[in-house]
């Protein structure tokens, strides 16, 4: 092929393929330690209070950086600790709105699929607060959020982070407020009992494959999974409402460019 003509094939390219490959070319980079950073997860997860059973996320609001500078949060969650560290919590309110409260633990899935059969009629937006927790429980809670076709927000000084953003993935329409705290990061295997490193691995891997599976059919942008691939668990990436609607986390600048938006 002509110098011409390989130049014009390369520039022909569509920008998502390039940054789908750009995706796959840091995620076999970021499981190559991923490893390293379980064994150290790993030996801190030891000397942690028992009743600490947080599946994702060792400490609220880890520090990505100096505080105040970017990417760092502005301000700290509204609720406390302890409300945020429950196992979620469902509860209807006015509005049509479903406030979805608390770690999102190993069932909490179930129980949210229980209400929405409950109430289902009733509920037009599921209100996140939740540090994450358990991602299959996430992926579930947000593949039944956009069948249902019900709506996602996190509103100002609420926290959604960790495993939190893909249930707010799942909204049919997603916005957030002044002041929301939205992070991700990698996940890991919060376990009581330590996996091998092989075993870290595989869990990491197909963990990670399947998040970035559910996000593309969400129609989000692979550049968020990134920043959770480049920050270790113990750390947060915390996005900003250009990065949120650059990614189409949050679709209020869409909604607002189409003709037909009220």
């Amino acid at each position: 092929m002509k110098p011409a003509s390989a130049l014009k094939a390369v520039l022909s390219i569509d920008d998502g393929v390039l940054m789908r490959g750009a995706f796959y070319v840091l995620l076999a980079a970021s499981l190559a330690f991923l490893v390293v950073d379980i064994r150290e997860i790993n030996t801190a997860e030891a000397a942690r209070p028992a009743f600490d059973t947080m599946p994702d996320l060792p400490t609220l609001l880890p520090p990505t950086t100096a505080p105040g500078a970017q990417g760092a949060p502005l301000v700290q969650p509204s609720s406390p600790e302890e409300v945020l560290r429950k196992p979620m919590t469902f509860n209807l309110v006015s509005g049509g709105v479903l406030l979805a409260e608390g770690t999102i633990d190993p069932g909490a899935a179930g129980r949210f699929a229980n209400e929405i059969e409950a109430r289902g009629e009733y509920i037009r937006s599921v209100s996140l607060n939740s540090p994450g927790g358990a991602v299959e429980d996430a992926i579930a809670m947000s593949k039944l959020i956009r069948e249902k076709n019900i709506a996602t927000k996190v509103i100002e000084k609420a926290l959604c982070a960790s495993s939190c953003p893909i249930v707010f993935a799942g909204g049919v329409t997603r916005s957030a407020e002044r002041d929301a705290i939205v992070g991700v990061h990698q996940v890991f295997n919060g376990n009581i009992e330590r996996p091998s490193p092989e075993q870290a691995m595989s869990s990491a891997q197909a963990a990670t494959a399947r998040i970035a599976r559910h996000l593309e059919e969400m129609d989000i942008g692979a550049g968020l999974w990134i920043h959770a691939l480049e920050t270790p668990p113990n750390q947060l990436y915390y996005l900003t409402p250009a990065e949120m609607a650059e990614y189409r986390l949050t679709t209020d600048a869409i909604a607002a460019s189409e003709p037909n938006a009220g």
